[in-house]
């Protein structure tokens, strides 16, 4: 059966009608609603773990969100602590693998199939110590050489390059093995973890307040996203909701924080192709868009703008003109350079078939986002769960079917310009108001949240003690599931095409790294 001793319980998702579904399964229960959600069509969101021992019933609990018509249902397991064991979910969907590693690594439960090969650990503490069991002592071990078996290729002719994870420019760290047969590439397989921080538990103890600090920073390209999951997940807890301008403000933030990156992506793109007409162009857009974040907003990435019960600032009518304007010409300069970009009969070159992902396999290995919408996924939460204002705005998905760097670049130029369109709805249509409502933290409750950024859907989990202060929160990057996509999006391609599909892609390194 799928359900013990506790119904399922049904809670809106603060600022809209998204449904949070939740339950606790045995052992034979968790498997069978992965394998029943799966062949219905839906997608594991997120997988983590906790030590529950200071609960009722106490051991160590291992977490599944999944995304249904319905809304997001998250399903509980617990384990006993003495031997913490969790169906493995890998078989049905591939994307738990290395979310299972990482619970592994960090609560001690151990995954009955799959990889069994550390993610996080690194070597850097014990095999015996779990950072977020509540009574691992707060330690620094000295880091040690790691022996990870990598899987080799075998046969005539092949050879091994390894990249990283220290790389040649400003960037974060990965170790990426490529198996290459001359310039083609057979295998590619990644070893992150390498900016692991801690954060995850940093969260424990905090006040609500100060924990939405934490969940900005956790992905600075996405401190927006971020910061509203978390503060749905919050208002949850408070029993409170923003006050409607609130809403529309923080639509507005994350509107502009993906306008932002598509343009940083777009640039670089063209880098990669040597094309760095298309790098400075784009780039001095992207400086203008954040100046006038800056100028407005008191910050350039909008960070600490979201925060429980509303947002910090506000727009005045000065403001919005300016906005207006800003979209006005910024538009008509993206579609210059988009002309550029599709009549430059190199840069085609090197983008048309490169990295492809078919929406075969995009469906297989739960993409999600831009990635997934470049293969045919249509899935975007501001359009199947909207919360408000989306629900208003109607947004438009745009979908392509190639899968390629191509593809990857086209959904960028196309969500630009739906961002635009949404940006002057917001700023034509805000409703008056104030933009904050004061909180206040309930004991021993339960939020999530879950918005759609720039890069993909971003989910929160977070959870109160008894003092009301924070005893879990585990954040979910999108990355997650789309760092698999690169290991096959290079097959068959070769060596030099790397850093541009990794770029079509741009992927977080710090995000799925707590």
């Amino acid at each position: 059966m799928f359900f013990l001793d506790q119904a399922p319980e049904f809670t809106p998702l603060a600022g809209g009608a998204v449904v949070v579904h939740s339950a606790r399964a045995d052992y034979e229960g968790f498997s069978e609603f992965a394998r029943a959600a799966y062949e219905a069509g839906c997608r594991l969101v997120a997988l983590w773990g906790s030590d529950e021992r200071d609960r009722d019933a106490p051991g160590i609990a291992v977490y599944a969100a999944f995304d249904l018509p319905e809304g997001l249902v998250c399903i509980r397991l617990a384990c006993p602590v003495e031997n913490p064991v969790f169906p493995d979910l890998s078989g049905v969907f591939p994307a738990a693998d290395r979310m299972q590693r990482a619970i592994r690594d960090l609560v001690g439960a151990v995954p009955q199939g799959g990889d069994l090969r550390p993610w996080l650990r690194h070597a850097n503490w014990p095999a015996d110590y779990f950072p977020l069991r509540l009574d691992a002592p707060d330690a620094r071990f000295p880091a040690e050489n790691e022996n990870y078996e990598f899987v080799r290729v075998g046969g005539d002719g092949v050879h091994e390059i390894a990249v990283g994870p220290i790389h040649a420019g400003i960037i974060e760290p990965g170790h990426f093995r490529f198996s290459v047969m001359g310039e083609s590439v057979l295998r590619l397989e990644e070893r992150l973890g390498w900016k692991h921080k801690g954060i995850e538990r940093r969260f424990l103890g905090m006040n609500l307040a100060d924990g939405i600090k934490l969940a900005g920073r956790i992905s600075g390209d996405s401190t927006v996203a971020y910061a509203w999951a978390y503060a749905q997940a919050a208002e949850m807890i408070c029993k409170a909701e923003a006050p409607p301008r609130a809403a529309w403000l923080r639509a507005l933030f994350l509107e502009r924080e993906r306008v932002a990156n598509h343009l940083g992506d777009l640039g670089y793109l063209g880098n990669d192709v040597a094309l760095s007409f298309g790098l400075m162009q784009f780039m001095r857009i992207k400086e203008d868009w954040l100046r006038v974040n800056a100028r407005l907003f008191g910050h350039r990435f909008m960070m600490d703008r979201i925060v429980p019960g509303g947002v910090t600032v506000d727009l005045d009518e000065a403001g919005a003109l300016e906005i207006a304007e800003q979209c006005r010409v910024t538009e008509r300069g993206v579609r210059r350079l988009k002309d550029v970009y599709e009549e430059h009969a190199g840069l085609q070159d090197r983008f048309l078939t490169t990295g492809r992902i078919t929406p075969e396999l995009a469906k297989r290995l739960s993409a999600v986002g831009l990635a997934g919408r470049a293969s045919g996924q249509r899935r975007d939460l501001r359009v199947d769960h909207p919360v408000s204002p989306y629900d208003r705005l109607k947004p438009v998905v745009a979908v392509e079917e190639h899968g390629d760097v191509a593809a990857r670049a086209a959904i960028r130029f196309s969500e630009i310009d739906e961002s635009l369109r949404l940006i002057r709805a917001l700023i034509g249509d805000m409703p008056p108001g104030s933009v904050w409502n004061a909180v206040r933290s309930e004991p021993d409750k339960r939020g999530f949240g879950w918005i759609e950024g720039w890069r993909g859907e971003v989910f929160i989990a977070l959870e109160t003690g008894a003092d009301g202060k924070i005893r879990r929160c585990h954040p979910h990057d999108p990355s997650w599931q789309n760092w698999p996509l690169l290991e096959h999006a290079i097959i068959d391609n070769i060596v030099p095409d790397f850093p541009l599909i990794n770029k079509s892609f741009n992927l977080s390194y710090a995000g799925p790294d707590l």
